[in-house]
């Protein structure tokens, strides 16, 4: 039974060995919320197959807009540290901002909502990398 215990004991700051953590998810989330209200504008007919493909849309729509807020939890949670923040002033807001429009993407049909998602998740990511070059 020895065997099973560590000889080692390690420790860290994070959840998971460091380097894992990347904001692509939540980028290739946004476009996807952005590309379902495009493309569900392009359906123009009122048949059952263009109401089945409009349903199919909303789902992948909402879908993705529950993981861009997971992606960014995570990167908040288990990134980010206070030292971030002081670097990058108002990045909680910046975040909870970009987790309120995902929120506000699957409550309708505006548009806007996926552009300001895109732009957000974009910037989020941006002070995401500037922080590893640190």
């Amino acid at each position: 039974m020895r065997f099973l215990k560590p000889s080692t004991i390690v420790s860290a700051h994070c959840d998971v060995p460091c380097g894992i953590y990347d904001p692509t998810a939540a980028q290739v989330a946004a476009k996807t919320v952005k590309a379902m209200y495009d493309k569900y504008a392009a359906v123009t007919g009122d048949d059952d197959k263009s109401l089945n493909s409009k349903t199919r849309m909303v789902l992948v729509k909402e879908e993705h807009a529950q993981k861009v807020k997971d992606e960014l939890l995570i990167l908040w949670t288990d990134y980010f540290k206070p030292n971030h923040e002081a670097d990058h002033p108002g990045l909680g807001e910046k975040i909870k901002a970009a987790c309120n429009t995902a929120s506000k993407a699957k409550q309708d049909f505006d548009p806007s909502h996926a552009d300001t998602l895109v732009a957000q998740v974009d910037e989020i990511a941006g002070i995401f990398w500037d922080t590893k070059k640190a």
